[in-house]
């Protein structure tokens, strides 16, 4: 049975910010002069060690006509992890590998810029910032039987745009969000003899998240970048987190300029068969008319059902449909490669 996940029907008036700001209060509560949206990373989140369900994380994703890679570090306050995965979209092969370490490791960047390197006698994850762009590198002696070398240049054009927004639960339950695709990428990924390379039309997102969550959370998710009707497109659609807020994580980012999207999106699925058509569009204008056809079902999680638990059901496929950016002029989207998901955590 399909099911509306998102059916609030209303415009939000959501603040732009234009100068930087700290995300928390002296005391660690939300900063309120924090709350809004900007076209640039402004926010520094100098989240307390003393805060409780802490979360940050720095998820990347490069996509290209052939394969998605993707480098994660994460710190969820109970322990750290790295962790990477590779979907070839020919052979719908798809190896994925994750490691573990104890909290406070590695310090995590209060900003976007920054350095962080966990190492793992099974795995490296590098994700260095020289300020034009990221650099992702990532090596396992096994990742899936095979060695994996990866080494991506993700670069950051002047003027570039992205979607940078606070999410306000309470004063102690917040989110600062960093949404960011069209990033052009460059580089490889090597997997045993196989070399994948990454040139013109590859493009890397970034999720950078920090904030304080809820003990229970589901989210929907999606996003794409590519070129469409001669223009380059990227999708950032946020559902059910966000709800109640005020505040979304709904953009369109074309040809480096964004447009914030400040109304609900309702995500049409059937949880029971994730592989059918999903259906995202926007409750109040019709900016965002979307079909997404699933091609993988990537699952992934903890597994446990105690006080950590996470379940997520990331699909890999491609949208079509219509977007209206801020021009006013419609782009018809056709076969545009990126992913959706539906996430549940109890963490």
């Amino acid at each position: 049975m399909l099911s509306g996940m998102t059916t609030t029907q209303r415009l939000h008036d959501e603040r732009e910010l234009t100068a930087g700001v700290p995300l928390c209060a002296p005391d660690g509560r939300l900063n309120r002069a924090a709350i809004g949206w900007s076209r640039r990373p402004l926010h520094r989140c100098n989240l307390p060690a003393s805060l409780a369900r802490k979360k940050k994380w720095n998820y990347w994703a490069v996509t290209s006509e052939d394969v998605l890679f993707s480098a994660t570090i994460a710190d969820i306050d109970r322990l750290q992890l790295a962790g990477a995965y590779l979907f070839e979209r020919g052979s719908r092969r798809h190896i994925d590998k994750s490691v573990v370490r104890a909290p406070g490791t590695i310090a995590m960047p209060e900003t976007i810029a920054g350095d962080m390197v966990i190492e793992h006698h099974e795995m490296r994850v590098m994700l260095t910032d020289d300020g034009a762009g990221t650099r992702l590198r990532v090596s396992a002696a096994d990742f899936g039987g095979l060695a994996l070398d990866a080494d991506v240049v993700v670069e950051r054009p002047p003027g570039h745009e992205t979607l940078n927004v606070v999410i306000p639960w309470s004063e102690r339950q917040f989110q600062f969000t960093s949404k960011q695709n069209t990033l052009p990428a460059s580089g490889f990924v090597r997997l045993g003899g196989e070399r994948f390379e990454l040139g013109r039309g590859a493009f890397g997102c970034l999720d950078y998240g920090r904030g304080v969550w809820p003990g229970h959370t589901v989210w929907n998710w999606g996003a794409a970048s590519g070129v469409q009707d001669g223009r380059t497109l990227g999708l950032n659609l946020g559902g059910r987190w966000t709800d109640g807020t005020g505040m979304t994580e709904n953009g369109l980012c074309v040809d480096g300029r964004l447009t914030k999207i400040s109304e609900d999106l309702d995500f049409t699925y059937d949880r029971n068969a994730m592989m059918r058509q999903w259906r995202v569009r926007t409750t109040v204008s019709d900016r965002i008319d979307l079909r997404f056809e699933p091609e993988f079902e990537r699952v992934a999680g903890s597994g446990r059902r105690d006080s950590w638990f996470t379940s997520a059901h990331q699909m890999f496929g491609c949208y079509s449909g219509r977007v209206v950016p801020g021009d006013g002029d419609p782009i018809e989207l056709r076969d545009l490669f990126g992913w959706i998901e539906e996430h549940e955590a109890v963490w």
